[in-house]
């Protein structure tokens, strides 16, 4: 096991600092997908979304909550862990074509 490096005062502030950005954009990210400013296409290429996880997308899409995100990953036979950067290219189509579908 790699132990965790020493860091100075400023080099974990600079961190905090960096990870609080990256929190930030990312709660930017899905809000405007929340309020139908983004496709979830456009998410899905958006680097910011890489590190959400799959499940907090698909529940920041208008109209899904906690149980319909969770149902749709099963049927598309997406792991709850999964994180966006994860998903394969058949995952991606088939999540964008169920939310399409549900879409119309």
């Amino acid at each position: 096991m790699t132990p965790v490096p020493e860091m100075t005062d400023e080099q974990r502030k600079a961190a905090l600092e960096k990870a609080a950005k990256a929190r930030h954009e990312r709660a930017e990210l899905l809000h405007a997908l929340k309020h139908r400013e983004i496709t979830l296409a456009e998410a899905l290429d958006d680097p910011r979304a890489e590190r959400v996880k799959v499940e907090t997308l698909i529940r920041a899409l208008p109209g899904y909550g906690a149980n319909k995100a969770v149902r749709l990953m099963s049927d598309l036979g997406i792991a709850p862990s999964r994180r966006i950067k994860g998903l394969g290219v058949r995952q991606r189509r088939a999540l964008l074509e169920a939310v399409g579908k549900a879409a119309r």
